[in-house]
């Protein structure tokens, strides 16, 4: 079972509505990421990870769909409230502290959103074209550093980059496999 994120567990109660609205488990909301990043604080993203995976083992919850680390590069993003930071080095950081603690309990994190989804408008059919040094420095850095914590999951984003769906992107296989060897699953974005 898999319950959206990544500030607390959403797990629908079978009987509710399809999105959940009318009938949600109760469980903590935590904290949004753009506030804990305002912490600098890995000990307490750590904690809160930790008391994360205990609620979602308590609900029969194997993954979490989170952390969101997208570099906030708009302020008109509708989901910046999800994303640690417009600095890939403390997102990567702090989003790392958060997998490792949800991991470590046994309970699986989907990153997302893989990759350079920085905006809501047109989000389904844009094509973000990004010049290789830009790729490396702010967009792929703070998963680059998250891959290290072995998360169960990286959900692809629904845009296009540079003329490829993310799901279909060869950089799947030439950064995300083969340099940054990453073994776990690959799961397209849903709504």
């Amino acid at each position: 079972m898999m319950a959206d994120g990544p500030h607390g567990i959403r797990k629908q109660i079978e009987s509710t509505d399809t999105v959940g609205a009318f009938g949600s488990v109760k469980a903590t909301a935590f904290p949004t990421a753009s506030l804990l990043a305002c912490s600098f604080d890995r000990d307490l993203i750590r904690l809160m990870g930790k008391h994360l995976a205990i609620e979602a083992k308590a609900n029969e919850v194997n993954m979490i769909l989170g952390p969101g680390i997208n570099m906030k590069r708009s302020p008109l993003c509708g989901r910046n409230f999800e994303y640690f930071s417009e600095d890939p080095y403390l997102a990567g950081e702090l989003a790392s502290s958060y997998v490792r603690a949800i991991e470590d309990e046994g309970i699986g994190t989907s990153v997302k959103h893989f990759f350079c989804n920085n905006q809501e408008k047109r989000r389904f059919t844009i094509d973000s074209i990004v010049d290789e040094r830009a790729l490396r420095e702010i967009y792929l850095k703070a998963f680059e550093r998250v891959i290290k914590e072995k998360p169960a999951s990286v959900m692809a984003s629904y845009n296009k980059i540079n003329g490829f769906y993310a799901v279909e992107s060869p950089i799947l296989k030439s950064i995300l496999r083969n340099e940054w060897k990453y073994e776990g699953i690959v799961v397209s974005d849903w709504g």
